[in-house]
C-alpha cells in the first residue's frame, strides 16, 4: 500500500489527475479513419500523421543509426503513409478536399520507389543499404547496331583511301620513295650496259636462246600431232572430202538470226510493212 501511495504523490501522477480532472485529456487517434464521422477530426489526424512522416524522414536521413534502424523507420515511414492514405479518403468521403488530386507531395517525391514495385518507397540511408542500391541501378542500355543503310552514309572518298594525300604527309614520302627508285633503275639499265660492252652479252643471248627452245619444242610437238593425224586417216584407208561447202559456226548463226527476224515479222508486222522491207532489201540486192 505504502508503494502505491507513493506512486500517487508523484509529479506526473498528480499532472496526470490535473488533467482528468479539467477534461484536457489528449485524445488518441483511431486505428480506422472509418471510425471518425466528423470532418475537422479528420483533417487534425492527417495533419498530425504529416507531422509524424515530417520528422521520421529527418531521423532516416543519418546513416549513423545502422542497418537495422533504418529499416524499421523506412517501414514506420510507408506505413504512415497509407494511413494518410486512408484518411484522405475519408476527409473526401466526409465532404472535404481531394488532397490525393491537390494536396502536395513532398513527402511522396522524398522516396523513392523501386521499379516494378509500386507503392513501396526508400527515404533518407534506405536507399544505400546492401540489397537495395542495387534495385535502383539502370541496367546498361545494350549498343545499337547499325543498318546497313546508316553504315553506308559513313562510307565516302575518305573510306576507300581517295583522301590519303591530303594530309601533307603521304606526298612527300611518295617524292623521295619515287627519286630513290628512279636512281636504282638508272644504277641497273648502267650496270646492264657496262656488262654487255665488257662481253657478257653471249652469256644473256644463251638464255634467250633457252626460252627460244622451249617454244621450238612445243611448236614441234604441234607438228608431230598433226603428222601422227595424218597418219591414222591415212591407216583408217577412207579419210572424209567435203564436195559441197560446208558452212562454218557463224555462218549457221547468222542464218538463224535472219530466220528468227522473218518469222517475227510475219507475225507482229503489217503486210505494208513487209512489202516495203522486201522492197529494201530487193534494192540493196540483200
Amino acid at each position: 500500500m505504502a508503494r502505491n501511495a507513493e506512486k500517487a504523490m508523484t509529479a506526473l501522477a498528480r499532472f496526470r489527475q490535473a488533467q482528468l480532472e479539467e477534461g484536457k485529456v489528449r485524445e488518441r487517434r483511431p486505428f480506422l479513419a472509418s471510425e471518425c464521422s466528423e470532418l475537422p477530426k479528420a483533417e487534425k489526424w492527417r495533419r498530425q500523421i504529416i507531422s509524424e512522416i515530417s520528422k521520421k524522414v529527418a531521423q532516416i536521413q543519418n546513416a549513423g543509426l545502422g542497418e537495422f534502424k533504418i529499416r524499421d523507420l523506412n517501414d514506420e515511414i510507408n506505413k504512415l503513409l497509407r494511413e494518410k492514405g486512408h484518411w484522405e479518403v475519408r476527409i473526401k468521403e466526409l465532404g472535404g478536399p481531394d488532397y490525393a488530386r491537390v494536396g502536395p507531395r513532398m513527402l511522396d517525391h522524398e522516396g523513392k520507389e523501386v521499379p516494378g514495385n509500386r507503392g513501396y518507397k526508400y527515404f533518407g540511408a534506405a536507399r544505400d543499404l546492401p540489397g537495395v542500391r542495387e534495385l535502383f541501378e539502370k541496367e546498361p542500355t545494350p549498343a545499337l547496331r547499325k543498318t546497313r543503310g546508316e553504315l553506308m552514309k559513313e562510307v565516302d572518298a575518305e573510306y576507300y583511301g581517295y583522301r590519303d594525300e591530303d594530309d601533307g604527309v603521304l606526298l612527300p614520302l611518295e617524292v623521295l620513295h619515287e627519286k630513290q627508285v628512279v636512281l636504282d633503275a638508272v644504277q641497273k639499265w648502267r650496270t646492264d650496259r657496262e656488262s654487255r660492252l665488257s662481253g657478257d652479252k653471249p652469256q644473256q643471248d644463251e638464255d634467250e636462246e633457252e626460252e627460244e627452245s622451249i617454244y621450238s619444242v612445243q611448236h614441234e610437238e604441234l607438228e608431230d600431232d598433226e603428222s601422227r593425224e595424218e597418219q591414222e586417216g591415212e591407216e583408217g584407208g577412207v579419210s572424209f572430202i567435203s564436195h559441197v561447202p560446208v558452212p562454218s559456226q557463224r555462218e549457221v548463226e547468222e542464218a538463224l538470226v535472219r530466220r528468227k527476224k522473218m518469222e517475227l515479222l510475219q507475225r507482229y508486222a503489217s503486210e505494208t510493212l513487209q512489202a516495203q522491207s522486201q522492197e529494201a532489201r530487193t534494192l540493196l540486192g540483200l
